[in-house]
C-alpha cells in the first residue's frame, strides 16, 4: 500500500511539472530575443515606421511685381492653378511697389516681391515688422536710346531720362552712377520718373525725337520691338560692378515679421516651392514664356527674348546676406535715405 501510495505521489507531481513548463514556454514565433533583449536580457517592445504627417496647407497672400518677379514665380502660379501646390497661394500681380505696401506692412499681403532698397526701408520704418528672406533679382537696368548720342555714362550730362521705380532701387542705383561720372543728378540731367515701366516704353514708341529711357527687362524687349533703332547704350549692371566692385541687387522677397514668426513651416515651404519655380524659368525659357502670356503678365515672344536678360534667381542664408548688405552699404553711403536711414540689422535678414 506504501508502495502504491508513492508511486501515485510521483505522478502527480511529474504532472504538476509538466503543467508549470508549458505555462512558462513561450511560443517560438517570439522566441529569438532583438539586440537589445539579447544584451540587456530584458523584452523590447516592437518598433513600428509611423509615417510624418503632412503638414496641413496654409492659406498665403504671396504679390509679386509686373515684371522678372512675376516671370520668376510663373512656375508656381501654374501648380497653385492645377492644385499641386503645398500651400494654397492666392497671388497678386501689382504694376508698382507703392500698391502692395501698406498690405505688406499690415500682413494683408504676407509675403511679396519688392526692390531691394524699398525692404530696408520698411524694416526701418516699421521697426523690424518686415524680413528678407531670398534675392530673386540681380540688375535687370538698361538705358536705352532711340538715337545715337549715348554710348557712355557721361554722354547723359544735360539729356532727359524717362525712368520708372523713384524712390526705390532704380533712382538711388541711377543717381549714384551718375555721381560717380561727375554729373549732378539734380542739375545736370533732368529725370523724369513715370508711374510704371510701360509708360516709359510707349513714350519710346510714340516720339519722333530721340528719347532715353532707363528700363527694367522685358521691357527693354518690348520697347525694342515697338521701334526700330531703339539700342540698349549702357548696361546698368555692368556700369555697377565696375564702379562698385558689388553685385547689383533689383529685386528681393520679403515677409512680414509677425506673420512669419507664426507660419514658418509654412513659409519654408513656399521658398522650397518658389526656388523650384525660379530655376523652371531659366532652364525652361519656353515653357516658362508661355506661362507669362498665360498669367496675362507679358506675351510668350516677348517673355522669351527677356527672359535670359532677366538675372532671375533666388538667394538665401548667407548667400542672400551677403549681396544684400553689400549693395545696401553701398547706397547708405551714397544717401542714408536710399535705405531708410540706416542700415538694417541682422535680424532683418531670415536665418539670421
Amino acid at each position: 500500500m506504501k508502495k502504491v501510495s508513492l508511486l501515485v505521489l510521483g505522478c502527480l507531481l511529474v504532472l504538476m511539472f509538466a503543467g508549470c513548463g508549458k505555462n512558462e514556454t513561450t511560443p517560438a514565433a517570439t522566441q529569438t530575443p532583438t539586440p537589445s533583449q539579447a544584451a540587456t536580457g530584458e523584452p523590447t517592445e516592437a518598433v513600428t515606421d509611423t509615417p510624418t504627417p503632412t503638414p496641413a496647407p496654409v492659406d498665403i497672400n504671396v504679390a509679386v511685381l509686373k515684371g522678372p518677379t512675376a516671370i520668376g514665380m510663373v512656375r508656381l502660379m501654374s501648380s497653385t492653378e492645377s492644385g499641386a501646390a503645398k500651400n494654397n497661394y492666392h497671388f497678386t500681380v501689382a504694376g508698382t511697389a507703392d500698391e502692395i505696401t501698406a498690405s505688406i506692412i499690415k500682413g494683408d499681403i504676407p509675403v511679396a516681391a519688392v526692390p531691394c532698397n524699398l525692404a530696408a526701408t520698411l524694416y526701418n520704418k516699421t521697426k523690424g515688422g518686415v524680413t528678407v528672406c531670398a534675392v530673386n533679382t540681380l540688375g535687370v537696368l538698361y538705358i536705352l536710346d532711340t538715337g545715337d548720342s549715348v554710348q557712355t555714362l557721361a554722354d547723359l550730362k544735360g539729356k532727359t531720362i524717362y525712368a520708372t521705380g523713384a524712390g526705390t532701387t532704380p533712382e538711388y542705383t541711377l543717381r549714384h552712377l551718375l555721381s560717380k561720372a561727375g554729373i549732378d543728378p539734380d542739375k545736370d540731367v533732368t529725370i523724369t520718373f513715370v508711374s510704371e515701366a510701360s509708360e516709359a516704353a510707349a513714350k519710346i514708341a510714340a516720339s519722333d525725337e530721340e528719347v532715353i529711357a532707363m528700363l527694367p527687362q522685358p521691357y527693354v524687349t518690348i520697347a525694342k520691338s515697338k521701334k526700330e533703332g531703339t539700342r540698349v547704350a549702357i548696361d546698368i549692371t555692368a556700369e555697377w560692378e565696375k564702379v562698385t566692385g558689388e553685385t547689383l541687387v533689383t529685386g528681393v522677397i520679403v515677409a512680414n515679421t509677425a506673420w512669419l514668426k507664426d507660419h514658418d513651416e509654412a513659409f519654408q515651404t513656399f521658398l522650397s516651392e518658389y526656388k523650384e519655380s525660379t530655376a523652371f524659368a531659366t532652364e525652361h525659357v519656353d515653357e516658362a514664356a508661355e506661362l507669362v502670356e498665360h498669367f496675362d503678365i507679358f506675351k510668350a515672344a516677348v517673355a522669351k527674348q527677356a527672359i535670359p536678360q532677366c538675372n532671375i534667381v533666388c538667394y538665401t542664408g548667407a548667400e542672400m546676406k551677403k549681396a544684400i548688405s553689400d549693395y545696401l552699404k553701398v547706397l547708405f553711403d551714397a544717401n542714408p535715405k536710399a535705405v531708410g536711414g540706416a542700415l538694417p540689422g541682422d535680424d532683418f535678414y531670415y536665418g539670421e
